[in-house]
């Protein structure tokens, strides 16, 4: 077998990731009231946020703030160590910093609940590098449609 073949497993950032959410589900199971465990889980993703090197950090901060003031149905909470946005429990949309998977850029990622169906093929993830007033709008326009 050659060296080519050999599956390596996961890197040390997905471990990493899934650990994070390990410790997300036991906090949540670990939180009082549905009003306790929302503050909570926004503290989290503040926090997570906060953490974050500079670009990341401005980028989140920026689609935090576009995400909450667009789709106010969307809750704040962390998901696999990154900030999310979910409904009912369930992410609809996320933002990964460049830094989380050594990545050139940062992305904004839906899942598959997001509502952006565009024919037989539609973007589910958008790379950022910078939040602008226009990039903005857009995730605005994203987010809104994503929660139909």
């Amino acid at each position: 077998m050659s060296s080519v073949d050999v599956h390596e497993g996961f890197s040390a950032e997905e471990r990493a990731a899934m650990k994070d959410h390990a410790k997300e589900l036991k906090a949540a199971a670990r939180r009082g009231t549905r009003a306790d465990k929302a503050a909570e889980a926004e503290r989290d993703v503040l926090a997570k946020i906060a953490e974050m090197e500079d670009s990341d950090r401005i980028m989140a901060e920026r689609v935090h703030a576009v995400v909450t003031a667009h789709a106010p149905a969307l809750a704040p909470k962390l998901w696999y160590g990154m900030p999310a946005y979910a409904l009912d429990g369930k992410v609809v949309c996320f933002f990964q910093s460049a830094a989380k998977f050594k990545a050139r850029y940062a992305t904004l990622g839906f899942s598959d609940l997001a509502q952006l169906d565009e024919g037989a093929m539609w973007a589910a993830g958008f790379a950022l590098s910078e939040v602008t007033s226009e990039v903005e709008a857009r995730i605005g326009a994203l987010v809104m449609r994503a929660v139909g």
